[in-house]
């Protein structure tokens, strides 16, 4: 029992300096993920595809509701088989519109996710270049600490992450 207490307190006063020597650094990931050049070029076009995408969807309901009105007026003078003709195709327009939307929706989610992954990845790799610059253990974002009077390496990240960015571009 004694060995042990022995054995115990010689791996605590061992393992207590390194626990000390532990760096922290915080960053404002919000600030780092909105300085990317290449993240706003993509915001701007992902923007620019769903207006595209609504115009469309507006387009094909417009269509849609220009070909009701003409079979609404058409519907007394014609026969059942053209009633039942024209309704069929109505309905196949709306769901070829419900299929449009569905796969501008899916196009736009694949866009912005696959952004978001890049732009985790590059400030994850810019605040690990100036974490091992620095030396540090860990860096935590500011955002999610209650307390931080650390040292801030934002703007050393964000320099990194402007270099990454542009090396990325070419």
């Amino acid at each position: 029992m004694k060995k042990l207490f022995i054995l115990t307190s010689i791996l605590f006063l061992i393992a207590f300096p390194a626990m000390s020597q532990s760096k922290f650094a915080h960053v404002n990931t919000q600030t780092l993920i909105d300085t990317i050049p290449s993240r706003i070029k993509a915001i701007n076009e992902i923007n620019e595809l769903s207006q595209k995408g609504e115009q469309e969807l507006k387009e094909l309901e417009t269509q849609l509701e220009k070909a009701y009105n003409e079979y609404l007026t058409r519907k007394p003078t014609q026969s059942e088989a053209m009633n039942q003709y024209d309704e069929s195709r109505l309905q196949k327009m709306q769901q070829d519109a419900q299929n449009r939307e569905q796969e501008i929706s899916t196009l736009l989610q694949n866009l912005s996710a696959t952004m978001n992954e890049k732009t985790l990845k590059t400030v994850k790799d810019a605040i690990a270049i100036i974490a091992s610059k620095k030396g540090l253990n860990y860096v935590i974002d500011e955002n999610s600490t209650l307390y931080s009077t650390g040292v801030n390496i934002t703007n050393e990240v964000i320099t990194e992450l402007l270099r990454i960015d542009a090396l990325s571009a070419n």
